[in-house]
């Protein structure tokens, strides 16, 4: 199982349109290309000196050939909208990560 991480970094007077956003068309955009089984939002619980409110996606999927084709395939124009819509409002990075064994 692979983790497409998405760490996002939004400005204060844009947060709850970005979250509404992310909420009701980004997020479910993103999973229905099919390339991931579930998504996980989540804010980061820290403080950045830079300012703005912190979050969290990861995106599930069963192959690293899935990952890297929604990166090809997909990504860029979901991240072209998004660059749209928040342009000089969010930086973002992204990481792949490989699970290694899942405890319940």
């Amino acid at each position: 199982m692979y983790i497409y991480s998405v760490t996002i970094n939004i400005e204060n007077n844009v947060e709850k349109e970005w979250l509404d956003w992310m909420r009701n068309t980004h997020i479910p955009a993103v999973l229905k290309t099919g390339k991931f089984s579930k998504a996980l939002m989540s804010q980061v619980m820290i403080e950045e000196e830079m300012g703005g409110v912190t979050y969290s996606v990861q995106y599930t999927t069963d192959s690293l050939e899935t990952l890297h084709a929604y990166q090809q395939e997909d990504a860029p124009s979901l991240q072209q909208e998004t660059e749209r819509k928040f342009a000089g409002k969010y930086v973002a990075f992204r990481t792949e990560l490989q699970v290694i064994q899942e405890f319940i």
